[in-house]
């Protein structure tokens, strides 16, 4: 399944996705796509809807984060050593774990705001993990039990913040809008293997980022064992988990987005993201 929310910003309603017509709206059936609508319980009861008899949404509607309400929104810092390597960092012995502010999330179409006082905005393409099911000190072996799907994130960064700001990276990584996810959430059924996804990211319509999930650092199962032993995982919250190299800030001389420029993003089967830079 792709699970949608669609509408005006902080007005989303909750949609699936029909190959064939396009969007078809869920709110007879759920409030919204946030919490335990990602639930085992919950999904199984949306997947044994007639789709054609759902009410088809006209035209084409924004798209905002297939994720709502207010969840955690964990990211994971410096997971691919190429990446790591490209940052001038050495390679983490354990995941780095940051958090990013929910109000950072937006669609995957929505402009991106480059912040007052921004001299280095980047980009970074990654595998966001969607939680369906409570996590808490779950083992590598049932880690992937807990995922309601994945999606595409963009964990947009303004590297002057996070790092030569002091404190800690979510200055550099919290901005509304530094966090576009989606277009829509492919329940975990549906993606056969979150360890080997192929990546890409353009700015200008020039290829910066090629990776694969499969150069990971930490995989996704190793990821939700690590966080739900640090913190508890409830359905609807988000880990995002690292980047390929190709980010700006590791590019000789570094290269930095500004007002106008335009990023295009996707993960292998699960759609893809584009974005214009726009001034806060």
């Amino acid at each position: 399944m792709k699970l949608v929310r669609y509408g005006e910003a902080g007005q989303e309603k909750p949609g699936i996705l029909d190959a064939q017509d396009g969007i078809r709206d869920l709110s007879a059936h759920l409030a919204d796509w946030a919490g335990e609508a990602f639930s085992p319980a919950s999904l199984a009861k949306v997947r044994q809807l007639d789709v054609q008899s759902l009410p088809l949404v006209a035209g084409t509607p924004r798209l905002g984060a297939p994720v709502g309400g207010a969840p955690k929104f964990v990211a994971i810092g410096l997971n691919y050593a190429d990446h790591a390597k490209e940052s001038g960092m050495q390679i983490p012995g354990e995941p780095i774990v940051f958090l990013k502010a929910t109000s950072s999330l937006c669609g995957a179409y929505d402009a991106v705001e480059k912040p007052r006082g921004s001299t280095k905005l980047d980009w970074e393409v990654e595998l966001a993990v969607i939680i369906g099911t409570r996590a808490k000190y779950v083992s590598e072996q049932d880690a992937l039990g807990h995922v309601a799907g994945y999606a595409v994130c963009n964990d947009v960064s303004e590297r002057h913040f996070q790092i030569e700001r002091l404190g800690q990276w979510t200055k550099g990584k919290s901005h509304d809008t530094f966090g576009p996810l989606g277009p829509w959430l492919v329940s975990a059924d549906e993606v056969r293997d979150p360890r080997n996804l192929a990546m890409w990211l353009e700015v200008n319509g020039q290829r910066r980022q090629t990776g694969s999930t499969a150069t990971m650092i930490f995989d996704v199962p190793k990821l939700i064992a690590y966080v739900s032993g640090m913190m508890t995982l409830n359905p609807g919250d988000i880990i995002t988990t690292g980047t390929p190299p190709g980010v700006g800030m590791g590019m000789k001389p570094p290269l930095y987005l500004n007002v106008g420029d335009t990023m295009a993003l996707g993960i292998e089967g699960l759609g893809e993201q584009r974005q214009t830079v726009v001034a806060a």
